[in-house]
């Protein structure tokens, strides 16, 4: 699914204008981003939780070349499913 197929399901599901569903995506979105920007945790009880997660500089290789590579230090993000969506999932 990508965003403009979750913003006709937002529609079909609220009743919302699809100009209003987008805003609403898109508002999480920016939402998430700063929060998450800012080493915070975005947690949606049951659902999951987005947690920033700092990875160190490591050493890689160019795959065309193999000619050693630094990879800089950099935050990732990881997503960690709630209870109810592994049951969900995995409860066919």
């Amino acid at each position: 699914m990508n965003k403009a197929e979750l913003i006709e399901a937002l529609v079909d599901r609220t009743g919302l204008k699809k100009q209003d569903a987008k805003k609403v995506l898109e508002a999480y979105m920016q939402i998430a981003t700063e929060v998450l920007s800012a080493n915070e945790e975005v947690v949606l009880v049951g659902f999951g939780s987005l947690i920033p997660r700092p990875q160190t500089s490591r050493l890689a290789r160019n795959p065309r070349t193999g000619t050693p590579v630094q990879i800089p230090a950099r935050t990732t993000v990881k997503f960690k499913p709630g209870k109810f969506l592994l049951e969900a999932i995995n409860n066919k």
